[in-house]
């Protein structure tokens, strides 16, 4: 299982030089209309293809006591009717697995389509190369694929979301591990739960570190010990994969850290979306072509 697990069926051996050629099997078109779902513990992203481009998304909250009806309403308003109607294919991951099945609920009920799931079995293009696969979360697993597809490796993928992960992606594909440290959310919380006289804060950017009053104070260590903290750890990874090539920042919160980030390359918020996209079409029925 460690070496070279994937999210992907085998392959077959080879044909002998003497064989036949079988029939001619050809992928379809592109999905014209593709729903595609990031389902997190903080937010549920909804995203709509049209080809190869997205037009549409939405972040939602995820409550895990709304039910799959309400879900299917709510997604069937943001989508539209024309969309709707014309939906081909829908693909989910999910890190919140109470919720898979009213997502599947939902997705057959208000949009007509049988969902696939990222999960073991499906052919994602990436190797797992950790001590437990089954462990790592689909979204990492969407994540490294595609930004593998656009930057190549050995790439980093810092993920903010209600833990912040940064995951390793070498040039051959394989996800050799990485790390989970408490999202920024998580840890402010934190401190606004357990210090009575402190004030819930918003999370921002201060313009100077020192400030000269408590909200101030707080502003400048929520953002800057937590700048620390990443760029922290991407100096470290850097330590021991010397060759890497790329750093790579999506989540909500990616934005507000990359650009005084030392190591943080490149931001793109629809990461997980576009690998999402990538797999749905690694994973579409052959169909036989017609003669």
């Amino acid at each position: 299982m460690r070496d070279g697990q994937t999210f992907e069926h085998g392959t077959t051996d080879p044909l002998p030089a003497t064989a036949h050629p079988p029939q001619l099997v050809t992928s379809p078109p592109v999905s014209s209309n593709l729903l595609v779902v990031d389902l997190g513990n903080t937010n549920l992203v909804l995203g709509v293809y049209q080809g190869a481009e997205l037009i549409n998304s939405w972040r939602l909250a995820t409550a895990r006591e709304r039910t799959a009806d309400e879900y299917g309403i709510l997604a069937r308003q943001l989508v539209g009717d024309a969309i709707h109607n014309n939906l081909e294919g829908a693909i989910v991951a999910s890190v919140v697995p109470p919720l898979n099945s009213a997502m599947t609920f939902m997705i057959r009920k208000y949009f007509g389509i049988e969902p696939l799931f990222v999960e073991p079995g499906v052919k994602t293009g990436i190797a797992i190369h950790v001590d437990n696969p089954a462990e790592v979360g689909a979204d990492r697993i969407v994540n490294c694929a595609a930004a593998h597809e656009t930057h190549g490796g050995p790439t980093v993928i810092v993920d903010f979301g209600t833990a912040t992960t940064f995951d390793v992606v070498t040039a051959n594909a394989e996800f050799v591990g990485g790390v989970i440290a408490p999202g920024l959310n998580i840890s402010a919380e934190a401190l606004f739960a357990r210090a009575a006289r402190l004030p819930r804060v918003d999370i921002r950017k201060p313009d100077h570190v020192i400030g000269t009053n408590t909200v101030v104070n707080m502003q400048s260590g929520i953002y800057f010990g937590y700048l620390g903290l990443v760029d922290g750890i991407l100096a470290r990874i850097r330590r021991e994969v010397p060759d890497l090539k790329h750093v790579i920042a999506t989540g909500g919160l990616a934005p507000l850290f990359a650009e005084d980030s030392e190591h943080i390359d490149h931001v793109d918020s629809e990461l997980t979306l576009k690998g999402l996209k990538l797999i749905f079409d690694k994973n579409r029925i052959p169909r036989r072509s017609r003669k």
